[in-house]
């Protein structure tokens, strides 16, 4: 009888963990789906001040222009000839959004317009440049 009571005790002990296992399972699902990713240029750039900055709603494909005049997407840097290209397979990965472009104060205007004629040349109208707020 003893032998008996000892193993119903010990049934009764145990915790299953399969439900809890679950649980996490599914937030750690949850979280991989909602969760979302910053797109970076690649370079640091010191942009210009501006009194009338405003933060862009939608702008999904960021370019970088350093002091050298350096082309940077997607943490590449692109000759100016190959800009165009780049901007189009990036507008089609993600059509409904825009391009923002953060030039170095001390780069050339020459290198800003490159890119934003290679955006208008890409189908993109929304075409922003980075500036700091004063």
């Amino acid at each position: 009888m003893k032998r008996l009571g000892k193993a119903l005790n010990e049934e009764e002990t145990d915790i299953d963990i399969t439900p809890m296992l679950d649980v996490v399972f599914i937030m750690l699902i949850f979280f991989i789906v909602t969760a979302t990713f910053i797109k970076e240029p690649g370079v640091q750039v010191e942009r210009p001040f501006a009194v009338t900055a405003e933060v862009p709603s939608k702008g999904s494909i960021f370019v970088a222009i350093n002091e050298a005049n350096e082309i940077w997407i997607d943490r590449e840097k692109v000759d100016p000839r190959g800009v165009k290209s780049v901007l189009e397979r990036l507008a089609i990965e993600s059509p409904e959004g825009g391009v923002v472009i953060q030039a170095d104060g001390a780069a050339k205007n020459e290198a800003l317009i490159t890119v934003m004629d290679a955006a208008k040349d890409a189908g993109i109208v929304n075409v922003t440049v980075a500036a700091e707020l004063l």
